[in-house]
């Protein structure tokens, strides 16, 4: 975090996140007609892979891809390999409106799995907005209005693997000190190494047909885009400014689907996803108050 908050620069490298997240659903949404979601990943590793390469030996940073803490790496990219191939898988059942809502449940959860697996406390605050996010999840999903389908259950543990990705990387920051191009690096190298395998399990791979090439290349560099975009907001500003920004996915995505996809809006999803979003800001702003107080000169 810079020692001064930039929000303005911070909106507008959170303007590129939306940009990229929104550019990498319709990207996915195109592809799925042809290449599973294992051939997708894959053959974006493979692209994004070429990117980090390149921006490595440009900066003279090829030190960092060393094999360091393998075993977080390997965990890392196990629970976003399989968090992407849902969310992809979900991408063609659910509207898109339906399913980003559901993937904004992850922080909730990062919350709840560092307390298990991480030690931290389980504060009244997370506690209260644990069980606040569960309730918007019921709102988005409505699992007891009628049968709960194969998407939007994809979408819900779509956002297991995300925040099993999440500890991991704060486990990889935190304890072995690796830096966010290095995590890049193994990233793409270990995903390419997961959907060949996955790609390949069922005798055969489906190439890309020229007319996908540009739709796979998006997937790949809007993915690894958003969250180079995201990761530099971040930096430049608090997450309670930030998070707020990164929402308004959520009614882009919703219009876009409406207008190419024939999606209607739905008032029960952008409810449930309102307090979805309540829930992850109330830990955010406590969190910040915790931090303070430890801060604070004594």
């Amino acid at each position: 975090m810079s020692t001064q908050s930039q929000p303005f620069k911070a909106a507008l490298w959170m303007s590129g996140a939306l940009l990229g997240f929104s550019s990498m659903a319709v990207a996915g949404r195109q592809l799925a007609g042809h290449l599973d979601t294992f051939e997708i990943l894959g053959y974006r590793s493979f692209i994004g892979l070429l990117i980090v390469l390149a921006i490595g030996i440009a900066q003279r940073r090829l030190k960092e891809f060393r094999p360091k803490a393998m075993a977080l790496h390997v965990g890392r990219n196990l629970g976003h390999f399989a968090g992407q191939n849902l969310w992809l898988y979900a991408l063609t059942l659910i509207p898109m409106a339906q399913l980003f809502a559901l993937e904004f449940s992850y922080p909730i959860l990062v919350g709840l799995g560092a307390t298990v697996f991480l030690g931290e406390k389980m504060t009244p605050t997370r506690a209260m907005t644990s069980a606040l996010g569960f309730i918007g999840i019921l709102i988005v999903a409505r699992p007891f209005g009628g049968a709960l389908s194969v998407g939007l259950v994809a979408a819900m543990l779509c956002a297991l693997g995300f925040a099993a990705s999440a500890l991991f990387t704060k486990r990889l920051t935190l304890t072995a000190h690796v830096s966010i191009l290095g995590i890049m690096f193994w990233m793409v190298t270990l995903q390419l190494g997961f959907g060949l395998v996955c790609a390949l399990a069922d005798g055969h791979a489906v190439l890309p047909r020229w007319i996908d090439l540009p739709w796979v290349t998006v997937v790949a560099v809007s993915g690894l885009g958003a969250h180079f975009c995201l990761t530099t907001a971040l930096s430049l500003a608090p997450a309670s400014i930030v998070t707020p920004i990164d929402f308004l996915r959520l009614p882009i995505i919703a219009v876009i689907g409406m207008a190419f996809y024939g999606e209607s809006l739905d008032i029960w999803v952008f409810l449930g996803a309102a307090i979805i979003f309540s829930a992850n800001y109330i830990n955010i702003l406590a969190e910040n108050r915790r931090m303070a107080r430890v801060t604070r000169p004594q």
